[in-house]
């Protein structure tokens, strides 16, 4: 059995899915069932064993690593599913999304970012991409009687499928390249090869593969589904692949590059270097103009990109470190944002358009007290968890000489804040209409205190989860 213990983590996600399934299919019209909860336990259970599991670096099935970085990018997608659980609970009741088809696509949906992230073989990790990218194309338009749902889910799955190609020639031709589509045994045959002086067949590989990844972290310019999808979705599910799918992305993203890879980066890095350099400057400046609030954490995310390729671009120990401590920090924060979008939201308008925010601190000033932090947050205000984490970005691209960069992510940060603070002045500043607002639900206000907790400690206590980091992002090298 311990062949198979890297894999029990994704198993129990993967069980926990098919029981949301089967309680939908015995759940009788009207009848409440507490689906959720079968989610939640199968999340927690994933988190206790990728704990369990640590310094374990158990491998399954030859194409399954649970190293820490992939433990450690397993617990930061529990924490964003139990998250979205906690908010959904009464938003998909009040948005009559079917319980069962919501909680099992999203469980199906972190099922595939886990194998995402622990896969060491190229055809898995673009399973997993189809896996999980398949759940979130349907999430994405659950709600069949929207328009912009239905045309948002389109447009994701159009130019999803179209980067799922571009990644599936680079998985051919780094087989061409090595005559297997691990990763090891990709970085031997390189390593093989001169460095100095990489075949054009290599090359293709290395940038069909940065294509496909690109794609899925919402780098410029493979950026154009982003705002559309984000508007268009419902909002809790905005929150859950705005964090989920970026954090496996990413983790695939660093796992190819900084391995096999790592040889060519002479050659990779001026590339990485340009592309983030436009994804902090455009997410940032076409954010300024937008109206809507979940358009507008669209171009931020994509902002949030750009700064997390620093990172990678960087490629020490501090950049690889700050890439995982990022992650989770942005998870949080940008979870606990939407989050609050979609808890404003009703059955007739889900209120995410900026005006929809005047005089919320009159309303709910409890709301817009947690809003205002989550923001400063994601603007890298002192003492939250956004502020440390683009601290040691910025301090990793500095190290390694990427002074332009890190100028570029520090006067985006500034201009960013502009935009976030636009949301405050409506909500302290200005007057709204008076509006009777439901009751939040007791788990969404478990949602948003696990968040405020999570989001202060990063900022304030970062040493232990950054050494975490630190030595999760070391086992795959």
């Amino acid at each position: 059995m311990t062949e198979y213990a890297g894999i029990i983590p994704i198993v129990i996600v993967t069980l926990s899915a098919a029981a949301a399934m089967l309680a939908e299919a015995f759940r009788q019209p009207g009848e409440r069932m507490p689906i959720a909860g079968l989610g939640l336990v199968g999340l927690g259970g994933a988190a206790l064993a990728s704990g369990l599991l640590w310094n374990t670096d158990a491998h399954s099935l030859g194409v399954i690593r649970s190293d820490n970085f992939a433990l450690f990018i397993n617990i930061v997608l529990c924490i964003v599913g139990v998250l979205t659980m906690l908010f959904s609970n009464g938003v998909i009741e009040r948005d009559h999304i079917p319980a069962g088809e919501y909680y099992a696509l999203t469980l199906f949906a972190i099922s595939g970012m886990m194998m995402m992230a622990a896969a060491t073989d190229l055809l898995v990790i673009f399973i997993a991409l189809e896996v999980l990218s398949l759940a979130v194309y349907v999430l994405t338009g659950i709600r069949r009687e929207s328009a912009a749902g239905a045309e948002a889910a389109f447009k994701y799955f159009l130019l999803g499928a179209f980067s799922s190609a571009f990644f599936l020639y680079g998985v051919a031709f780094a087989f061409a390249l090595s005559g297997s589509t691990r990763i090891d045994a990709i970085g031997i045959a390189l390593s093989a090869r001169s460095s100095t002086s990489p075949t054009t067949l290599t090359l293709l590989a290395v940038g069909l593969l940065a294509v496909g990844f690109a794609f899925k972290i919402s780098a410029v310019p493979f950026h154009m589904w982003t705002p559309d999808a984000y508007e268009g979705a419902p909002t809790i599910v905005t929150a859950f692949m705005s964090t989920g799918v970026k954090a496996a992305a990413f983790a695939a993203f660093v796992r190819v590059f900084l391995s096999p890879f790592e040889l060519l980066q002479a050659h990779w890095i001026p590339v990485l270097s340009w592309v983030a350099g436009a994804t902090m400057i455009l997410g940032t400046v076409v954010g300024v103009v937008q109206t809507n609030v979940k358009r507008m954490l669209a171009y931020s995310s994509i902002a949030h990109a750009g700064y997390l390729l620093l990172g990678l671009v960087a490629a020490n120990s501090a950049g690889k470190a700050a890439i995982l401590f990022y992650l989770l920090a942005y998870a949080v924060t940008n979870i606990g944002a939407l989050g609050i979008v979609a808890l404003l939201g009703s059955a007739e308008s889900e209120h995410d358009e900026l005006r929809h925010f005047a005089g919320l601190w009159r309303s709910r000033p409890g709301l817009a007290g947690l809003m205002t932090i989550f923001l400063l947050s994601l603007g890298g205000i002192p003492p939250t968890a956004g502020f440390i984490g683009k601290w040691y970005i910025f301090s990793a691209a500095v190290q390694e000489g990427h002074y332009w960069l890190a100028i570029i992510g520090v006067l985006s940060s500034v201009v960013s804040v502009f935009f976030y603070l636009r949301i405050v002045v409506m909500m302290y500043m200005t007057e709204g209409p008076d509006v009777v607002r439901p009751r939040l639900p007791v788990t969404a206000v478990a949602g948003l205190t696990l968040v405020t907790i999570a989001v202060f400690y990063l900022g304030i206590m970062p040493t232990r989860v950054l050494d975490l980091a630190l030595e999760s992002i070391s086992t795959i090298f």
